[in-house]
Parts: structure tokens; sequence; C-alpha cells
């Protein structure tokens, strides 16, 4: 079982007959992994040249087919951890597609193994569902909590209230799951990328509690073209928030 420590397993994977190579996915016409950003670029340079393209092709190709076929998603972004396995990006590409699988456990894995081998932050708000996904709301609640999550951009905080109220209302704590989102719901502007996910997340929290003005906050989220899919947090951009903006508001909501 995934959750044996590794003295336990060890010896009898040692003993256990290999597996054939498995081939890899082919790369989709036009994808050579331009599309990805400098980070992921830099981190690549570690691996010798002509394996640094193909690794950038496939963390491409697995983000590429995350809507359309996790199957090859999850191909693809396998073959990129097999063949970087010290690169944070293609583990992150990893953990996401686990993600979208909804195989929390072995989304939380990869994810943790991205964040360490990077040191940051911006990953949190995904491992913190995760832990919701495994059922432990209070492991997500203690994530949001963390130092680490003190280090979150604006995107990824907003992200992280989204998940933390889930966790209340996980709880059953529904007045605590809308007071979360109160605050950052009526500051955000309508311009602002992640506004029609919290004010869908707020609506959600208010329907939970029979609240009127729940259908106020769906008709905002509608008028940004809101659709209730969570995105994958992107990258810091160098723009830091408090957490106190996002704690439960005391007054009634």
């Amino acid at each position: 079982k995934g959750d044996r420590p590794e003295a336990f397993t060890g010896g009898a994977r040692a003993l256990a007959p290999k597996e054939g190579r498995r081939p890899e996915p082919a790369i989709p016409d036009g994808v050579t992994g331009q599309a990805l950003g400098q980070v992921v670029w830099d981190e690549l340079k570690t691996l010798s040249k002509e394996n640094m393209k193909g690794v950038a092709a496939h963390i491409e190709a697995a983000y590429l087919f995350l809507d359309e076929d996790l199957d090859a998603a999850l191909a693809h972004a396998e073959t990129a951890s097999r063949r970087a396995g010290r690169v944070a990006s293609a583990r992150e590409a990893l953990g996401t597609v686990h993600y979208a699988r909804e195989e929390w456990g072995d989304a939380l894995r990869e994810l943790r193994t991205a964040t360490r081998l990077a040191g940051t932050s911006h990953l949190l708000p995904l491992m913190a569902d995760c832990q919701r996904g495994l059922g432990r709301p209070e492991k997500a609640l203690e994530l949001g909590e963390s130092r680490e999550a003190s280090r979150l951009g604006a995107e990824s905080l907003v992200e992280m209230a989204i998940v933390l109220s889930g966790a209340h209302r996980d709880l059953g704590e529904l007045d605590q799951s809308a007071a979360m989102l109160a605050t950052p719901a009526q500051r955000i502007k309508p311009t602002d990328p992640a506004a029609g996910r919290l004010w869908f997340a707020y609506a959600e929290a208010l329907a939970e509690r029979g609240r009127p003005e729940a259908e106020e906050w769906y008709r905002r989220a509608a008028s940004v073209g809101e659709t209730g899919a969570p995105p994958v947090p992107p990258e810091e951009d160098g723009v830091f928030y408090d957490l106190e903006d996002f704690a439960p508001a005391e007054a009634t909501v």
C-alpha cells in the first residue's frame, strides 16, 4: 500500500520481476514545449539538451489534454516525470493530472514533491483540496493556517480561501463557510481573473445557508462567465495579500 514506509516495501519490490519500459506517447503535431513559461525552462536546464526538449513537449502535451483526454494527459505527464523525476515542473504536471482525475492520494504525493523541489507555495490550494477529497477537511484547514500559506500570491490566496470555505462546509460549519468568503467577495474587482470563481463559491456557501442573496452572487459569477470548474493555481506574480483578509468575517453575512 502507498502509505507503508519505504523500508517495509523495498525488499519486496527488489525481488519482483521488473516491468518492461512502456512506450512513450507520441507528441502531438506542433507541440514543442515553447508554450511553457520561463520558470519551467529554467528548471529543465538541468537536463541534457535532447531530454530537455522531450520533457518540455510532454509537459505541454499533458496540459493540452487536460480538458479533453485525461488518459492521454496522464501518459504524457508520467513520461515527463519518468524522464525528469527531479524537475519540479514535471512532478507538478503529473500531480495536476492526478488532481483532474480525482486521484487524490497520487495527486497529493506528486504536488508535495513538486513543492519540495521548487521551494514554492502556489500548489497549496490544490494540496488542501486533495485533503478534502481524501475526507480530511481538518488537514485542509491546517494547510490554510501554515506558514507556507502566508506566502501565497493574490490568485492562489483566493483559491485557498475557496478551498477552506469548502472544508468548513464539509465539517458542517456553514456559517464559517460563508463568512470565509464574505470580505474577499466584496473586495475583489470584476476584472480580476479569480472573481468568477470567488463569487460562485460565495453564492454556493450562501445557498447552503438558505440565504436569498445567493442569487445575486450567482448572477455576478455568471456575468464574468464562471463555469464552476477549478483552474490550476497560477505561478506567483509577486503580489502578496495578508491571510487576515481572508479570515472569517465577524459580521453576519
